[in-house]
């Protein structure tokens, strides 16, 4: 290719010339490129430009011009003889392309191609309208003038070759076979995708190969399928006859022969028939596979929901910790890593237990997933025979371990920090005599006591009423007519809980011996003198007992959060609306209602009940919030300490502080 870099308004050989005599072309550079088929196009006009360079040189006041076009004359030759060269090596190439048979005007691929007098070919169609237009008729690649309209040959080589490309195109479009795709039992390059199976042949064809099954009467009459694959095992290999029929005694594929032979007093049916039947157990069989693992991907995410609670508490613990002893002594780093070492340690042991349990949980998904796929891909044959004699593999799922009963419990901190407070240095054993001791104990809600269509987490933690009756066993502690729920331990002293709350919830206290039979005032919370509840609503709160009901002008403010105290000493029971802080602010804790009496010595049980959709979830408590109940116990608890920071996550262990 020869390129000429000049100023943009030089468009022909006359601007040329007048851009030159008017000194407007500062520099003409011409470059030799040589490449296969190019260079010929312009060989004539760069022939003639470099005579008119030869003679105007001394015009063209640009000293570089003369050397280039030196230059230019002495690889001439050369260049010619790449081109010579290279066409040899295009004719050696046997891989064509749409490029070699393309029509220079309209860039598609020849149709009825024919040659003008310089040698370049066009399409007859391209050519003509071309010239039609023309007034002097001249070669649309190379320029050459023809002082009559030429007469056009047609090119019989290029037609030859353009037939035989387009033939190549074709056989290419046509889909070769992908992986699990039936082949072309009669291709011997590359095989084609098979688009028909002859029950009579047994061969698959393609498009190519199936012509004579759809033009030869007799071969018309041969039985076709959709393809299929191993037709060679679709022949009785004791009778050479088509396998048709199902022995439902010993469950194989028979041959017309066979039911006469040695499976003659058999129950026998068409493949078609036993087909049918097995589908619909296939189907069954695939929904208890997903059921499966679906019931393993649920265990998944409450064990990762576990780890993550596990991880919630062992960071507050680790921050609660750290900022009480960084309060009272700058010399507790000891302390402090001891503290640390330990919550991450209980912290690392269920990482690992709950880690071991989801490799074994997701070995099973993955075997149950690849049985899956397999059914699914049986589900989808036609091929009764290969259905049939894969079912029986099929039928029994994967051997896998019983996960109800497994569980990771979360690690408990009650009393890690406890003791590492009791190892400051005495001078601080006076201040912290202030202090009641805190008795830590977990707090659980008991299965024994709720109501049929109540769903407990499988940490007793959470609960929500559902739409199904859950399989409890019958216990003579379960409420069987409302829906409600009690805690298993019972409170002494003084307590304090929190609860987060998801719709209409009732949050009350309880003594054990609450009716639990029928829907009586006798067996509602806050309807008779064994129990006080608080209901909360979102927009509102009613505290009831003894069927009495108060209806508190306190807003929840969008809280769900409500914090219990409980002084059996003092005889009170009091609830907070907990709302959280803003911006890292602390959290505040304003009192919604006090409950005053004389508690019995009758045990006392944390209960709650449910509206529609409603759901509970039992609250771990932080520093603060241990803070917040050491307050409760020293002043009256009518007036909470403000400033108290409490931001434990939604559905974390319940912890119950207990004051003696």
């Amino acid at each position: 290719m020869i390129i000429i870099v000049s100023p943009p308004n030089i468009t022909s050989r006359n601007d040329f010339a007048r851009t030159t005599n008017t000194s407007q072309c500062t520099q003409m550079i011409i470059a030799t490129l040589l490449k296969c088929g190019t260079f010929v196009v312009w060989r004539n006009a760069l022939t003639d430009l470099m005579c008119w360079c030869d003679d105007n040189f001394l015009d063209l006041n640009v000293s570089k011009t003369k050397e280039l076009i030196i230059d230019f004359r002495r690889n001439r030759d050369a260049a010619e003889e790449c081109i010579i060269h290279n066409k040899r090596m295009a004719s050696a190439n046997t891989s064509w392309s749409e490029e070699n048979f393309s029509c220079s005007i309209c860039l598609d691929v020849f149709n009825s191609p024919v040659s003008t007098p310089c040698g370049h070919n066009f399409c007859r169609t391209c050519i003509t309208t071309f010239w039609d237009d023309q007034v002097r008729y001249k070669c649309p690649v190379c320029n050459e003038l023809f002082h009559t309209r030429p007469y056009l040959r047609v090119n019989t080589f290029i037609s030859e070759m353009v037939d035989q490309f387009r033939r190549s195109v074709r056989v290419k479009e046509l889909p070769s076979v992908e992986p699990g795709e039936v082949p072309c039992d009669v291709c011997t390059g590359t095989q084609l995708k098979a688009v028909k199976s002859c029950l009579v042949c047994f061969t698959s064809y393609c498009h190519i190969h199936l012509e004579p099954h759809q033009r030869v009467a007799r071969l018309q009459k041969h039985q076709m399928v959709e393809p299929m694959d191993r037709l060679e095992d679709r022949m009785c290999k004791k009778h050479n006859q088509l396998l048709e029929l199902f022995c439902q005694s010993e469950q194989v594929c028979l041959c017309q022969i066979c039911t006469v032979t040695d499976h003659k007093s058999h129950p026998v049916v068409p493949l078609k028939e036993e087909y049918e039947v097995k589908t619909a157990e296939l189907g069954k069989i695939e929904s208890e596979v997903q059921q499966m693992i679906q019931e393993r991907k649920q265990k998944i995410q409450e064990i990762n929901d576990t780890v993550q609670r596990s991880k919630a508490d062992a960071d507050r613990q680790i921050a609660d910790g750290e900022q009480v002893l960084n309060a009272l002594m700058s010399c507790i780093e000891e302390q402090r890593d001891d503290f640390n070492q330990t919550v991450k340690e209980k912290l690392k042991s269920t990482e690992k237990q709950a880690e071991d349990l989801i490799k074994q949980l997701e070995q099973e998904i993955e075997d149950l997933t690849n049985r899956s796929s397999e059914v699914k891909q049986l589900t989808h044959t036609e091929d009764h025979l290969h259905f049939l004699q894969t079912f029986r593999s099929l039928k029994n799922p994967p051997h896998t371990r019983d996960w109800t009963t497994v569980e990771v419990r979360p690690p408990s901190y009650i009393g890690t920090l406890r003791r590492s407070l009791d190892q400051l240095e005495e001078t601080l054993s006076m201040e912290m005599k202030k202090v009641p001791d805190p008795d830590a104990c977990e707090l659980t809600l008991d299965p024994n006591t709720a109501w049929r269509r109540l769903s407990l987490s499988e940490d007793h933690s959470k609960v929500k009423r559902v739409e199904e009756d859950q399989s409890y066993p019958d216990h003579p502690e379960r409420f069987d007519s409302l829906a409600q729920v009690l805690c298993r331990e019972g409170l002494t002293g003084r307590c304090y809980w929190e609860v987060e709350r998801r719709g209409a919830v009732d949050i009350g206290v309880t003594y054990r011996g609450i009716t639990r039979r029928g829907v009586g005032d006798d067996s509602r919370l806050g309807k008779n003198n064994k129990s006080w509840r608080l209901a909360c609503f979102d927009d509102c709160y009613t505290a009831w007992y003894n069927g009495s009901n108060t209806v508190i002008p306190l807003p929840p403010s969008g809280s769900t959060r409500v914090g219990v105290y409980l002084d059996r000493p003092a005889g009170s029971l009091s609830f907070y609306r907990v709302s959280p802080g803003v911006g890292g602010s602390s959290d505040t804790h304003t009192l919604i209602h006090t409950f005053q009496t004389t508690f019995t010595q009758e045990d006392l049980l944390p209960g709650f009940g449910f509206g529609l959709g409603s759901s509970v979830s039992l609250c771990g408590l932080s520093y603060d919030s241990l803070t917040y109940v050491i307050s409760l116990s020293l002043t009256a608890p009518l007036s909470p300490p403000k400033g108290l920071i409490l931001e434990p996550p939604l559905g974390t262990t319940l912890l119950l502080y207990i004051y003696i």
